[in-house]
């Protein structure tokens, strides 16, 4: 008998964590990230009494990186709602 047994393994790192790592203001790098979607790497994980937490895939830090710098260069094209 043969059973298959998946050995991908994944992880996943809190917008908190990227937030630190790359030096960010979390609350500005959550407004980048509002336009990704989960084909881009970024996911909510939900805990037990706890609201959810946005988190992204190594790829989905690599999405969200490009996007920092495109709004870095035309930070005109990034327009908080509501505007503060």
């Amino acid at each position: 008998m043969t059973t298959h047994v998946n050995k991908v393994h994944h992880h996943v790192t809190t917008i908190s964590r990227v937030a630190e790592d790359l030096g960010e203001d979390e609350d500005w790098l959550r407004d980048v990230a509002n336009e990704m979607e989960i084909e881009d790497g970024v996911i909510w994980v939900y805990g037990v009494g706890e609201d959810g937490v946005q988190a992204f895939t190594d790829f989905g830090i690599e999405n969200l990186i490009e996007l920092v710098r495109m709004y870095k260069e035309s930070p005109q094209l990034l327009k908080r709602w509501p505007p503060e």
